[in-house]
C-alpha cells in the first residue's frame, strides 16, 4: 500500500498547470461577482482524463493533482482586499513581488494551521464537507482502474461529458454577453411612494453564479435571499427615504444608500456570526491540538507505522519550524512595506505587532473558516466577513498604537498598513479553509495527509506566481468602483469585498465610521443565529447560516439574485433525480454540469478581459448598436433560461438512460 503513486512529479505538473489556469478565472470572476468558486471537482475530472492514459495512476494520485489545483479556488480570494490599496489611491498598480510574498507566504502558513485543525474539523467531527465529499465521489467514480464495472466507466464518461459540456455552454453564452446581442443582467431601480424611498433588483445572467447556487444548496440560497430582503426590501428603502432625495435618479440614490449604509449593516452581522462560529470551535480545537500532539509522541517513540495513512500529518514540530520561519520574511515584508510608507520611525511598533496579530488572528480565522467550509462547502467560505473582523481589529490597534504618534498626513499609509496586515491574514485563513476541504476528500480516498500537505504547498506557489499579473489586467482594463479615475471607466469591476474592506479602514482609522450602522447589522446577526439555532433543534436539514445572510446583505443584487435562482434549481433538480433509477449518481452528474458552468465563464472572463486591454476598447466584441437594450434583455432573458433548462433536461435524461 505504501509503494502506491502518490505525490508524483506528473501529478505535481499537471496540478500546477490547472492551478495557473483556474486561478486566472477565479480572480475575474471574483472581482466582477464578488465570490470566487471551489476549483476541486473539475480539477479532479480533469486529472482523471489526463492520468487515465497511465496504467499505474491510483485515485490517491488523482487526489493529490486536485488538491494542487484546488489552491486556485481560494488562494485568489486576496481579491478581497489587496485591490483596497488601489481603491484607497495608495497602489497605482499591483508589485509582483510584494503581492507574490503575500500569498506565497500566507499561503503557506494557512497549511500549517490546517494540521492541528484537521483532527478537531475533519476526523473528529461530524461535518458534511459537500464538497469534499461529492469531490471524493468523483475520484472513486473516475478511478476504479482495471476493477472498474462496465457502469462505472460509463459513469465517468458521462461525468466528464457534464462538466466539458457545461464549460462549452457557459463560455459561449458569455462570448455572446460580450457581443451585447445579449444582455449581461435584467435589472431594475424604482421609486416607492412619494418620500424618495427606492429599490432594486438585479438578475445578472451568468450561467457561473447560477452553478455556485447549484452547489451551495437551497439552505444557503434562502440565507442569502433572506439577506438581500433585508438590505433591499428594508435597509436600502428605509435610509433613502430618510434622505428624501426626490431629485436625483433612482439608480443612483440606490447604489449610494446601498454601499454607505447597507453593505456596513451586512459587515455587522457577518462579524457577529464569525464571533459565534468561533465559540463554538474551542472544545474541538483544543480536542485538535492534542490528537496532533500524541501523534508527534507517537513517532519518537519509533511508532510511526502503526499510526493509520490517513491519520499521517505534517509533524507538528515541523509545522512550528515552518511557521516560525515564514515570521522572518512577513516581518520584513511589513517592515519594508511601512518603511516605504512614510512610518519608518514606528518599524519596531508595526512589525512586532503586526507579525503577533497575523500569528493570533490567523489561526482563530483559520478555526471560523474551516468550520465553514465544512458546514456549506469552500465556494461560500466566509473569507470576505471574516476579513471585515481583521481589518476593524488591524486599524483599531494602529489607532492606538501610532496614529497619537503621527500627522494627519499619515492617514493614508496608516489605511495601506492595515490593509497590508489584513491581506496576510486572508491568505492564512484561505488556505487553511481549502486544505481542510481537500483532507476531507483525502480521508475518504484513503490519501495520506502530510502528501496533500505538501501538494497543496506546491500550488500555492504557483498560484501566487500568477495572481499578480491577473490583477494588474484586469486592474488595466476595467478598474475598480471606488478608485480614482474609476468614474471615467465604463464599466469597473465592482469588487464589492474589498470596497467594503477598505472603507471600513477608512472609517476607523479616520473616526468618521459609523457604528450604529454596524450595530444594527449586529442585531440582525443575533436575531439569525437564535433563529438557526432553533431551526436546528426542530427541524432535520433546514437552516439559515448566519455568514450567507450577512452575504445576502452587502453583495449587490447582481451577485445574489442568480445564486438564488441557481440553489433553487439546484434543490428541484435533486428532487426530480430522486425519481430517477440511479438517484446519487444522477445527482453527482448535476454537481459536474454547475461546475462545468463555473469554469467555463470564468475562463471566457479572463480572455476577453486580455482582448480589452490589447485593444484599447471597453466593449471591443460589441456588434449592436444603442438603442438595442430591450431587445438584448428580452431576447439574452429567454434563451438564458431556455438553456438552463435544456442543460438540466440532458443531464436528467442521461442519468435515466445510464441507469436503464
Amino acid at each position: 500500500m505504501n509503494n502506491r503513486p502518490e505525490l508524483t512529479v506528473r501529478g505535481l505538473i499537471i496540478g500546477i498547470i490547472i492551478t495557473l489556469v483556474f486561478t486566472a478565472a477565479n480572480v475575474y470572476f471574483g472581482l466582477k461577482a464578488g465570490l470566487t468558486f471551489s476549483t476541486s471537482i473539475p480539477a479532479a475530472v480533469i486529472s482523471m482524463a489526463i492520468l487515465r492514459g497511465f496504467k499505474d495512476a491510483t485515485i490517491q494520485e488523482n487526489n493529490i493533482v486536485q488538491t494542487v489545483a484546488s489552491a486556485a479556488g481560494t488562494l485568489s480570494s486576496i481579491i478581497f482586499v489587496l485591490p483596497g490599496l488601489i481603491m484607497i489611491g495608495y497602489w497605482t498598480e499591483f508589485p509582483f513581488w510584494t503581492s507574490f510574498w503575500i500569498c506565497a507566504l500566507g499561503g503557506i502558513l494557512g497549511v500549517m494551521y490546517s494540521i492541528p485543525l484537521r483532527r478537531a474539523l475533519v476526523t473528529q467531527s461530524d461535518l458534511p464537507y459537500p464538497e469534499g465529499v461529492a469531490c471524493a465521489e468523483v475520484l472513486k467514480v473516475g478511478s476504479s482502474g482495471g476493477s472498474a464495472s462496465a457502469a462505472d466507466i460509463e459513469h465517468g464518461r458521462a461525468g466528464l461529458l457534464a462538466v466539458l459540456w457545461g464549460s462549452i455552454v457557459s463560455a459561449v453564452f458569455a462570448v455572446i454577453v460580450a457581443t451585447q446581442v445579449f444582455a449581461s443582467d435584467v435589472a431594475r431601480t424604482f421609486r416607492i411612494g412619494r418620500s424618495g424611498a427606492v429599490s432594486g433588483f438585479d438578475f445578472f445572467l451568468s450561467f457561473a453564479l447560477l452553478g455556485i447556487g447549484h452547489l451551495v444548496g437551497l439552505s444557503v440560497g434562502i440565507a442569502m435571499l433572506i439577506g438581500t430582503f433585508i438590505g433591499w426590501g428594508w435597509g436600502v428603502p428605509h435610509f433613502s427615504a430618510l434622505a428624501g432625495d426626490i431629485t436625483t435618479a433612482a439608480a443612483t440614490i440606490a447604489q449610494k444608500t446601498w454601499s454607505t449604509k447597507v453593505r456596513f449593516i451586512g459587515a455587522g452581522a457577518i462579524g457577529v456570526s464569525a464571533i459565534w462560529t468561533l465559540l463554538k470551535l474551542v472544545k474541538p480545537v483544543t480536542s485538535g491540538l492534542a490528537g496532533a500532539m500524541a501523534a508527534s509522541r507517537a513517532r519518537k517513540a519509533g511508532k510511526a507505522d502503526t499510526l493509520p495513512i490517513t491519520e499521517r500529518d505534517i509533524p507538528i514540530g515541523m509545522v512550528g519550524l515552518v511557521t516560525l520561519l515564514c515570521m522572518l520574511p512577513i516581518g520584513w515584508l511589513l517592515g519594508y512595506f511601512g518603511n516605504s510608507s512614510g512610518l519608518g520611525a514606528h518599524l519596531p511598533t508595526l512589525i512586532i505587532g503586526g507579525v503577533v496579530y497575523i500569528v493570533l488572528m490567523s489561526f482563530f480565522v483559520s478555526a471560523v473558516c474551516g468550520y465553514m467550509a465544512g458546514l456549506i462547502g469552500s465556494s461560500n467560505s466566509p473569507l470576505s466577513g471574516i476579513g471585515i473582523l481583521v481589518v476593524i481589529g488591524a486599524a483599531l490597534l494602529l489607532v492606538i498604537g501610532v496614529k497619537p504618534y503621527v500627522g494627519p498626513e499619515a492617514t493614508k499609509a496608516l489605511i495601506a498598513f492595515a490593509l497590508f496586515t489584513t491581506a496576510v491574514v486572508f491568505n492564512v485563513a484561505a488556505i487553511a479553509n481549502n486544505n481542510l476541504q481537500d483532507l476531507k476528500t483525502g480521508q475518504l480516498v484513503d490519501a495520506t495527509p502530510w502528501k496533500q500537505q505538501v501538494a497543496l504547498i506546491f500550488g500555492v506557489i504557483a498560484g501566487a506566481f500568477v495572481i499578480p499579473p491577473v490583477l494588474g489586467l484586469v486592474n488595466q482594463a476595467y478598474g475598480f468602483v471606488g478608485a480614482p479615475g474609476a468614474e471615467l471607466r465604463p464599466h469597473p469591476l465592482p469588487a464589492p469585498q474589498a470596497g467594503l474592506i477598505s472603507s471600513l479602514a477608512q472609517g476607523v482609522i479616520a473616526a468618521d465610521i459609523d457604528w450604529s450602522l454596524i450595530r444594527i447589522g449586529a442585531l440582525i446577526g443575533v436575531g439569525i443565529i437564535v433563529l438557526d439555532e432553533i431551526l436546528a433543534r426542530t427541524t432535520k436539514q433546514m437552516r439559515v447560516p448566519p455568514l450567507a445572510v450577512g452575504l445576502g446583505i452587502y453583495l449587490p443584487t447582481q451577485s445574489t439574485l442568480m445564486i438564488v435562482v441557481g440553489a433553487v434549481i439546484g434543490w428541484l433538480f435533486d428532487r426530480r433525480a430522486d425519481r430517477t433509477p440511479k438517484p446519487e449518481a444522477t445527482k453527482q452528474l448535476g454537481v459536474l454540469l454547475a461546475s462545468g458552468l463555473i469554469v467555463g465563464e470564468g475562463i471566457l472572463g479572463v480572455v476577453i478581459s486580455a482582448i480589452v486591454v490589447f485593444s484599447g476598447k471597453d466593449a471591443p466584441l460589441s456588434v449592436v448598436g444603442p438603442g438595442y437594450e430591450t431587445a438584448g434583455i428580452i431576447i439574452g432573458g429567454l434563451a438564458f433560461a431556455v438553456i438552463a433548462f435544456a442543460l438540466y433536461r440532458w443531464i436528467l435524461r442521461m442519468g435515466s438512460a445510464r441507469a436503464a
